[in-house]
């Protein structure tokens, strides 16, 4: 009885994944599937904060390799994963436009002033911007904070993950991405 139980519920693991796949027209990452199509690129707003400026991004960026990090200001594990981030930026430099992304409403319910003081605190050094839109989020399947993505120079996403990371993590992540 516990066998034929077990053969049950690793089938229904089998359908809802499979219909997953589908539904998404991609495998996920965890499963080792890339995005087959590039993402549509989406401009943001900049934040003029330390290691960042105040303008406009195209993410993700035309023929360069692009990594985004997915935090908010009432995150954590945000927080906690600041660090590894920092380290993993400095092992790529310019070679992939690094970048973390709020979906906060800066500007409106969200100050500029509260998200470059939360910035500098945690030490970013890095480009930062705001999806107020959350069209960004929404392109590239962003459910939950933190959340990083690894998009390649043609556009597609390359790796994708949820939750705190450690920085060989993110590196082996934008390493995907730079097809090593």
């Amino acid at each position: 009885m516990r066998r034929r139980h077990l053969l049950a519920g690793l089938a229904s693991v089998g359908v809802v994944g499979g219909a997953g796949a589908v539904a998404t027209d991609s495998v996920p990452s965890v499963l080792g599937g890339d995005t087959s199509e590039p993402v549509d690129p989406v401009t943001i707003n900049t934040v003029d904060a330390p290691g960042s400026r105040d303008g406009e991004v195209t993410l993700p960026a035309a023929d360069r390799p692009t990594f985004i990090d997915f935090f908010a200001t009432y995150c954590a594990p945000c927080v906690e994963q600041m660090p590894d981030l920092a380290e993993a930026h400095d092992r790529f430099g310019d070679e992939v436009l690094f970048v973390s992304v709020t979906p906060e409403n800066v500007g409106g319910s969200v100050s500029e002033e509260k998200v470059v003081d939360w910035w500098r605190e945690n030490d970013g050094d890095w480009l930062v911007a705001a999806d107020t839109s959350l069209e960004l989020a929404a392109r590239l399947n962003v459910g939950g904070y933190p959340s990083a993505r690894a998009v390649d120079a043609s556009g597609r996403v390359r790796w994708s993950t949820s939750g705190t990371h450690t920085t060989e993590e993110f590196v082996e992540g934008i390493e995907r991405a730079l097809d090593r």
